[in-house]
């Protein structure tokens, strides 16, 4: 999951699409409009001999504030690779507090960081 994040944020869709589960991969894959994301979350993950799944939340910047995608989504491996399947998904406003740990990922607080 760290490595299909990272290559959201790195606009890589070819490296998506060849982690992507077969049946269930896009034609084309157009990340042009996609957020500026900033962190990752894990919140849970398991997997069994060849099915696995992921809890997440990726945080991003929207003009001065914040929004999140949280999702939770299902792999399955196939020669030993893991590939994603499907997601089920929500997005909502971030509204931290002053002393919450930053969104963008600095490990300050937020009224130290990027709201001052």
């Amino acid at each position: 999951m760290r490595s299909r994040y990272t290559a959201f944020v790195l606009n890589l869709s070819d490296y998506l699409k060849a982690t992507w589960h077969t049946s269930t991969r896009p034609e084309a894959l157009d990340l042009s409009e996609s957020p500026r994301w900033t962190s990752l979350q894990i919140l849970s993950s398991g997997h069994q001999v060849d099915d696995g799944s992921v809890h997440f939340r990726a945080i991003y910047r929207v003009g001065e504030g914040w929004g999140f995608l949280e999702e939770k989504s299902t792999f399955a491996r196939e020669g030993g690779r893991w590939y994603y399947v499907s997601g089920d998904t929500s997005e909502g406003a971030l509204k931290p507090g002053r002393n919450e740990p930053c969104p963008c990922g600095s490990g300050k607080k937020y009224k130290a960081c990027c709201l001052s």
